[in-house]
């Protein structure tokens, strides 16, 4: 029988929700979306894979899932529109394209673009929480900028892998990893400044930018030292970390397929 594949970005606010994938009795992204496919195409079989899984309350700028169906669709307009209509107001899919079947949206190598947005020494207005996380003490700003640098390059990361296994990979690379002054997000009632760590890298394990975010701001607040981050970096070393960062503050800002 023959199948046909097509490739949807999505985007999300991850606020509500017990993550991507699919669990008993809570409400996730994965059954929200799958519940809209099988009311839009009427019962006919599908199914559907995503790049990777967000955990709970992390948003998603532009993600991807793979659509697997035995009938093509006919005209994309038309489906997405529908597929919208349909979609809580907290998902929204963007664009939708046909794939051959030796596109595999899990195994195909990608680039991922993570965003952690925070803001610091002073409570700010609620409506920030499911986007931006607060730290009520001051941060040494500077300093934590000249440590996110650190960790770009290949690196020993099994510290900065939440409940890491004896056989994990750990030496991973990061591309790109800078804190810089949030440009992108506004909002009335955000506060005048905000800022954002920016991380790009081929493969991320569990928590792992959570655990980066939580270690730099350890750092600004003085309870780590610069040179705690290098050593945190190298096999066989005794740092601590273990702040994990909320994870509303964490965005998955894109997927590039290379």
């Amino acid at each position: 029988m023959k199948k046909f594949f097509y490739v949807i970005t999505i985007q999300y606010l991850g606020y509500r929700f017990h993550g991507w994938q699919k669990q008993p009795n809570v409400k996730t992204l994965h059954l929200m979306v799958d519940r809209t496919l099988n009311f839009i195409m009427e019962g006919k079989r599908f199914k559907s894979l995503a790049s990777g899984r967000t955990d709970a309350m992390v948003s998603a700028e532009e993600t991807a899932i793979e659509l697997f169906l035995y009938e093509p669709i006919e005209d994309f307009e038309a489906f997405l529109k529908l597929f919208n209509r349909n979609l809580p107001q907290d998902i929204r899919a963007l664009t939708i394209k046909e794939v051959d079947g030796k596109f595999n949206i899990i195994q195909n190598s990608k680039i991922k673009e993570y965003l952690y947005l925070f803001a610091f020494g002073d409570k700010f207005h609620p409506f920030c929480a499911p986007i931006l996380t607060t730290v009520l003490d001051d941060l040494d700003l500077e300093l934590m900028k000249r440590a996110a640098k650190l960790f770009e390059g290949e690196h020993y990361l099994k510290k900065y892998c939440y409940k890491p296994t004896d056989n994990g990979i750990y030496i991973r690379e990061i591309l790109t990893c800078e804190i810089v002054e949030n440009t992108i997000y506004s909002a009335n009632f955000f506060p005048k400044k905000s800022y954002l760590l920016r991380v790009r890298g081929k493969g991320f394990m569990r928590n792992q930018i959570r655990l980066m975010m939580g270690t730099l701001i350890d750092l600004g607040k003085g309870k780590l030292t610069f040179q705690d981050i290098e050593a945190s970096l190298k096999p066989d070393n005794i740092v601590k970390i273990d702040y994990v960062a909320p994870a509303s503050g964490l965005i998955l800002k894109s997927v590039e397929f290379e």
